[in-house]
């Protein structure tokens, strides 16, 4: 999370660097204790280059299946070690091409989204 600086009122932000580690080992680590992943990546600012303080990372996990209601998927999906505050969004494989059956929608998304693990 943001940090402080103890001699100053100024709060240093994350950098897209120290982010980007970030997500690259919790992206591993949940994929060692879910199997179900296929995917892990990020989109928005961070993967833009555009992020500012108070920027949050977009993070998009793609399962092979889920029993749980997407609404509640990203509960159980913990990112409370990543350096700032994280917005997970969950899709089967299946959610995800029905989304947009053209493709249009995931070809923009896919051209920003910066994949951190791949099954």
């Amino acid at each position: 999370m943001p940090v402080k600086s103890s001699t100053s009122s100024l709060i240093k932000w994350p950098d897209r660097p120290a982010v980007d580690r970030a997500i690259r080992d919790w992206a591993g680590q949940t994929a060692e204790r879910r199997t179900e992943v296929l995917r892990i990546g990020y989109f928005g600012s961070y993967a833009r280059g555009d992020w500012g303080v108070g920027s949050d990372l977009d993070v998009l996990v793609l399962v092979r299946r889920s029993s749980t209601p997407f609404e509640r998927r990203a509960s159980q999906w913990p990112a409370d070690e990543l350096p700032v505050p994280a917005d997970v969004l969950v899709y089967t494989l299946p959610e995800w091409e029905a989304l947009d059956p053209k493709g249009r929608w995931r070809r923009t998304l896919a051209a920003e989204v910066v994949w951190v693990y791949e099954r």
